[in-house]
Parts: C-alpha cells; sequence; structure tokens
C-alpha cells in the first residue's frame, strides 16, 4: 500500500496519484511511483507553464528545430547551423555550489553536443543574495570555481554572461547555465527513436546514487533543512565529460546513431520515455546490464539517478560493433541495455523481475497539465518625489560604478578560460561575446540578460525589455540577432501572484520576440525557487545568439582613438529621461520607486537596424547600447575600456539628473570618425531615427558638462576594486 506520505515525498499532490491509479488500474510499485515521480514533477512536465509557453513564437525562416529536443537549432548559412540552449541549476548550487555550478555546465554541454555539435562558447547568468548575508562570498566562491572547474578542464571557452545580487536571491541563488556549439546541417541528431527490435545502448560513465531525485529537488521550494539535500546534487567529472563528446562525435560519424538522449534531468527514466514516446515505439529496459560504480543499486536508484556524463542511444544493430569499438578506444562505458518495442510499453527488468511495466507515451502526454490561478501585478504607474539633484555627480558616478551590481566582474572572468579554442574575438566585460566561426570568416555573438527590478515592477514590460536588451547588446556588436533561449525562473507557481507573474513574463516575451523577429528555439523554466515563503524576484534571462556575416566587421565598446565623434542614436531630445527603476535610485536613494522603462518595440528595431547597418559599412568606431545606470555609466564604460576620456555638452536647461542616469530604452552610443559625422546623421534623419553628436573622445578625463569631471583612472579603481576586495575579506 503506497502510503499519503510516500506520494507527498515523491512530490506528487492525491489528484495526481489518483490519476495514476486510473491510468495503469492497479497501484504502482516503488519504481513504477519514482519513474511518475520524475516524469511528472514541474522540472520535466512543464505542467504550470506548458499552457503559456505555447504562445512563444518558436519558428523562422533560420529556425531548423525549435523547443522539444535537447537544444534548438538555427541555420547560419554556408551548410553550418548553431545549436544552443539555456538551463538552470539553481537548487543544487544553493546546497553544494562547486558540483551544483559544474554540473550545470556539464548538463547543458551535453545537451548541445548530444545535437551532433561540438561547443564553441559557454555563458552563465548568476544571482546570488546580498552581499552581506553570511552565505553570498561563500556561494560566489564555489559557483565560480565550480563553473571554472568543469569549463576549463573540457576545454569550451566562458565568454560572457551576468553576475548580480540582491537580497532576494539570500535563500535561492541562481545559476543559469548556457552553451551554443557549431555543427554541419546535415549532421544533427535528434531524441525521437525508430525501428523495431533495435539495440538501446548505454553509453559513457558508470551510474551511481548522485542525483537521485534531483529533478524532484528543482520542483520544491527550501526551507531550513534545505541543506539534508545534499545527497541529491550530482558529481560531475568534465575530463569524462571531454571523452564523451569525443566519443560521440566520432560515433555520429559512422552513420550508427538512429536517436540519441543526455542523460539529464531524471536519468535513465526521461532519456529512455522519450526518445520511446517520440517514436512511438515502446523501450524495454534491463537494469542487470546497467554499469553501476556502487554495488547492490536497486531499479529505483538506477531509474532516477543523474550521475553524470552519460547518454543513451538507439543504434542500428548491422553498426552496433564498430559503436563499441569507439566508445572503448575512449575508455568510457558500452553496454546494450534493451531494445525497442513495438507495444508502446515501458517495461523495466531488474534480477529477473519486471520492476516497472507502464503505458509509455501516458508517461508524458498525461502528465498534468494545470491552468493555474493567476492575477496580474498591479504595476506602478508614476514615480513619487522626484529626486533633487545631487551634491556631487562627480561621487555619484564613482559610487554607483563601484557598486556591488555595477562593478566590474573581471574577478569572476579571469577564472575562466575565455580563449580556449582560439576563436574568442570580444571577450567578456562588453555588450556581447563573439567568437568566430572556423572556415567562412563568420562570427557568432552572445548574451545573456534580465533586468528583475523591472520585472518585479511589470512583469509583462520587464520581459519585453529583457529581450529588447538582449536584441542590442547582439546589434551593438555588429551581430544580426537570430534567436533565443530562455530561463523563466520563478518562485511558487500555485500562488496567483507569482503565477501572475510569469504570465506577464512569458506575455511580454512573446510579444518582443515577435516584434523583433527573434524566435525561442529552447529553453528552461525553473519554478518554486524560494524559500520560507520567500520567493526570489521574478528572473526571466534571455539568452540570444546573432550572426555577423564578416567577423571583421565586429565592434566593441571601448573607445578607439582620440577626437574622435561621440553619437547618441536612438534617444529623446533631452537624451534620458526616466529615472523609474534605475540604479541611480536604487544605488544613491535606496529606493525602487516607480515603473519600470516602457519597452517601444518598433523603435527598438528601427535604431538597431540603423546601427547595426552603420556597423557593417564600416562607418562605426566603438558602439555600446544603454541600459543599468544610463548614459553617464554608459560613457564611463566605454572610457575605462580604452583608457580615453571624453568631454560630453550636456542640454541647456532642465535637471541633468535624468539626463544622466534615466533607463529609457532603444539607445546606443556610437563613437566615429569626424569625416563620418555628417554621413551617419544623415542616414539617421533619413530612416527618422534620431541622432546627435553630444561630444568627442580625448583627455583622461571624464567631463560631463560643467557639472562632473573625473579622471578614467580613478573611475576604474572604483570600479575594479570591490569584487576583489569583497571575495579577499573571507580569505582569512
Amino acid at each position: 500500500m503506497i502510503a499519503p506520505d510516500l506520494i507527498a515525498a515523491h512530490g506528487l499532490s492525491s489528484d495526481e496519484y489518483d490519476r495514476i491509479l486510473q491510468l495503469i488500474g492497479r497501484e504502482p510499485s516503488l519504481t513504477e511511483l519514482g519513474i511518475f515521480s520524475a516524469m511528472w514533477n514541474e522540472h520535466c512536465s512543464y505542467k504550470s507553464s506548458k499552457k503559456w509557453l505555447r504562445t512563444l513564437p518558436t519558428t523562422g525562416p533560420r529556425v531548423i528545430q525549435g523547443p522539444g529536443e535537447n537544444a534548438g537549432v538555427v541555420d547560419i548559412g554556408d551548410g553550418m547551423v548553431v545549436v544552443f540552449k539555456m538551463e538552470s541549476h539553481n537548487h543544487p548550487s544553493f546546497i553544494e555550489p562547486y558540483q551544483g555550478a559544474a554540473t550545470g555546465v556539464g548538463g547543458i554541454l551535453r545537451d548541445v553536443f548530444t545535437m551532433g555539435a561540438r561547443p564553441v562558447a559557454a555563458l552563465n547568468a548568476l544571482r546570488f543574495g546580498a552581499p552581506d548575508h553570511p552565505k553570498t562570498r561563500h556561494l560566489v566562491a564555489g559557483v565560480v570555481s565550480g563553473i571554472g572547474g568543469y569549463g576549463n578542464s573540457f576545454g569550451v571557452p566562458t565568454v560572457g554572461g551576468e553576475v548580480n545580487f540582491h537580497s532576494g536571491y539570500d535563500g535561492n541563488i541562481l545559476v543559469n547555465a548556457f552553451a551554443a556549439g557549431i555543427a554541419p546541417a546535415e549532421g544533427i541528431f535528434y531524441s525521437k527513436a525508430s525501428g523495431v527490435g533495435l539495440p538501446v545502448v548505454y553509453l559513457g560513465s558508470k551510474t551511481g546514487r548522485d542525483g537521485i531525485h534531483g529533478a524532484s529537488m528543482a520542483s520544491a521550494e527550501f526551507d531550513d533543512a534545505s541543506h539534508e539535500k545534499r545527497p541529491t546534487v550530482q558529481v560531475g567529472d568534465p575530463f569524462s565529460e571531454k571523452l564523451l563528446l569525443e566519443a560521440c562525435l566520432e560515433l555520429m560519424e559512422t552513420g550508427a546513431v538512429v536517436a540519441i538522449q543526455d542523460m539529464g534531468a531524471a536519468g535513465l527514466t526521461c532519456s529512455a520515455v522519450e526518445m520511446g514516446a517520440k517514436g512511438d515505439l515502446g523501450i524495454e529496459l534491463d537494469l542487470d546490464q546497467v554499469p553501476c560504480r556502487e554495488d547492490g543499486m536497486s531499479a529505483y536508484e538506477m531509474m532516477l539517478s543523474e550521475s553524470q556524463e552519460r547518454m543513451l542511444m538507439v543504434l542500428r544493430p548491422d553498426l552496433q560493433a564498430a559503436a563499441e569499438a569507439v566508445f572503448r578506444k575512449w575508455g568510457l562505458d558500452f553496454a546494450v541495455v534493451g531494445k525497442t518495442t513495438d507495444d508502446l510499453r515501458f517495461r523495466v527488468l531488474h534480477d529477473g523481475r519486471v520492476e516497472a511495466d507502464l503505458p509509455i507515451k501516458d508517461l508524458g502526454d498525461e502528465a498534468p497539465e494545470y491552468d493555474r490561478p493567476h492575477s496580474p501585478a498591479i504595476a506602478p504607474t508614476s514615480m513619487g518625489e522626484t529626486p533633487s539633484e545631487p551634491d556631487s555627480y562627480d561621487d555619484v558616478l564613482v559610487r554607483i560604478l563601484g557598486s556591488p551590481d555595477m562593478c566590474s566582474r573581471r574577478w569572476v572572468w579571469e577564472q575562466y578560460d575565455h580563449l580556449i579554442q582560439g576563436n574568442t574575438v570580444i571577450r567578456p566585460g562588453g555588450d556581447a561575446a563573439v567568437v568566430r566561426v572556423d572556415g567562412n570568416g563568420k562570427g557568432l555573438a552572445f548574451s545573456l540578460d534580465v533586468t528583475p527590478r523591472y520585472c518585479a515592477a511589470n512583469p509583462f514590460e520587464g520581459g519585453k525589455q529583457a529581450v529588447a536588451e538582449c536584441w542590442r547588446n547582439l546589434t551593438a556588436a555588429g551581430a544580426q540577432p537570430l534567436a533565443v533561449t530562455d530561463n523563466l525562473n520563478f518562485g511558487n507557481p500555485e500562488r496567483p501572484e507569482i503565477m501572475g507573474q510569469l504570465v506577464g513574463a512569458i506575455r511580454g516575451i512573446g510579444v518582443a520576440c515577435g516584434a523583433l523577429a527573434f524566435p525561442v528555439v529552447s529553453g528552461n523554466v525553473s519554478l518554486y525557487n524560494e524559500t520560507n515563503g520567500t520567493a526570489i524576484p521574478p528572473t526571466p534571462t534571455i539568452g540570444g545568439v546573432g550572426l555577423l556575416p564578416d567577423i571583421e566587421a565586429a565592434v566593441t565598446i571601448g573607445f578607439k582613438a582620440e577626437d574622435e565623434a561621440i553619437l547618441l542614436v536612438g534617444a529623446p531630445a533631452r537624451w534620458g529621461t526616466h529615472l523609474g527603476r534605475s540604479v541611480y535610485l536604487r544605488e544613491i536613494l535606496g529606493s525602487d520607486d516607480g515603473p519600470p522603462p516602457p519597452v517601444d518595440l518598433d523603435h527598438e528595431r528601427r535604431v538597431g537596424d540603423l546601427v547595426r547597418g552603420m556597423i557593417r559599412a564600416g562607418l562605426v568606431a566603438a558602439c555600446h547600447d544603454l541600459s543599468d545606470g544610463g548614459l553617464a555609466v554608459a560613457l564611463a564604460e566605454m572610457a575605462m575600456a580604452s583608457g580615453i576620456g571624453a568631454t560630453i555638452d550636456l542640454p541647456a536647461g532642465g535637471s541633468p539628473l535624468a539626463t544622466l542616469f534615466g533607463e529609457d530604452q532603444g539607445r546606443y552610443l556610437l563613437t566615429v570618425t569626424t569625416d563620418n559625422v555628417s554621413a551617419l546623421l544623415k542616414r539617421a534623419e533619413i530612416v527618422g531615427v534620431t541622432a546627435q553628436r553630444i561630444g568627442g573622445t580625448g583627455g583622461t578625463e571624464l567631463k560631463l558638462g560643467d557639472i562632473a569631471a573625473i579622471s578614467v583612472a580613478n573611475l576604474r579603481q572604483s570600479h575594479e576594486s570591490w569584487f576583489p576586495a569583497f571575495m579577499s575579506a573571507g580569505a582569512g
């Protein structure tokens, strides 16, 4: 008899358990209960979000594979594709930061090379609690070390991402891992099995007890006893993963692979069920054949283990021997653990007993789908009292640049090997990272973006803005934005206010992706990110990929020379107007007042297309989009990246506060030679985009009208100091 507490321990509601009884007509065995738990948890089934994810635009002229596979696939021309995805490893990283983050990197890399692509870039979006929280420094050190330890050892460049701090993540950090790879268009592999009686083959590392119930843990809230979940965190081995990559890519060239699936969330259960169900086939597994690194493992443990560096394949029988030879050469396990069948059953055998015999399609197709109640957030429509002018603009800019959220992340990215493979063209620290596509002169640009303080105030506008900022960052490097992957991080969807955040953000993302021709081709939903009923800020991270037809046309944010003109493109007459939810309010006044800046998607597209065209025409020396901190911060970042100062002539009249620190959207800063100024202004006038010459480069100071003059050296000192000082403070 399955007791109610055992059902609850498996993350199933009483209604869901009743549904299981109806589907199979009897009480499940313990192994079967575990299988249903794995397949029906939030992390694997998307039962709270499926209804809304279906509304996202997922197709386009370059999209070869959208959501539903291990990763999305997009055409980049010349017979090549880019394969990419982003996923969360939030809960494991909070419990055990090094292994949680490391295995997050390993898992996303497998999603990419499972499709037949060689990984060429990794990025990550990290969010930690307040710097003064007692666990924050420990978590930062462990997560960064785990990402570097795995990615550096595997041999993929970690080229960009985000790191932010907020007290809302004190009890539940976020680790979102992104990876991209390149493959020939004719060499993509999918997870849909075909053919009856074909061998199902286990490949890679041995199975252990690490990671059992990992997917279920990712679908539950934390509480004060969350440290007890440490055994559900997997342990990674990047060197084994490197061998697995090479073996898989070599095997794929033999023509032996019919279907392939990474053993990620829910391990052997999810991979086997998905391969069979997608092909309208049954799967029979004999667990006696599964390579194990621990003695006495039960069927339940083997089916739910999330041990790393493992794959499941369906192979052509006539090439089985050749396939085995490849894996033996690389020193990896190769074991035939089952076969495909024509009876649509998922059958698991162990020690001569049938441990599970379930309808394979129902494990996925009959997973619950909820239209949960959702209450839209009441978005503020205006700010309170208009902030007064600061006493010193110099001090304000220095304070902002040295704050935890706005300081340099050099301490982080210098621990990552961002140059391995030799194709990194634009390194971390700018708007977008860029890597070279070997052999054809093209480049790929990558960016991860979201502004949670905007999403908290207005999830719809925040979702739009995350997409728009990602689109701008790719454009600012000279790339044509192709497609996105998303990682939707929210609290408990059973609370209507949290579900309202999720729905609002997805709607905003969908509208923006549609308007910008920026389809969603893969992604991940991470819910129940909360501890003791306190949810994280809504954080729908967007990962974008863009294409540069000519890598030589890529530009960076740093000023390139003295005596060049600085142009502000896409801004209102007074350059900046919107202080609501700004960095200035938060860092200087300690306020989260007002609405987020509105996003005009038609404006975004017109301005971005203009800027990209000017970059590709070779008219632009440097480019930077305006986002956190507004104009003053963007100018400072361009100056610090180059060591060259600038003089800005502020508009006459009115308050310079919003001009310098407003966070209006759809704006770019460009530097150009004086010979090109007229041509650029004329281009902007023709397409109806505002463009103004606001100053020039030169000297060693950033001069903002007559209200601020700060040496670039002092800006750098403030910008570069906080992170090393914070991390070294715990060294004793």
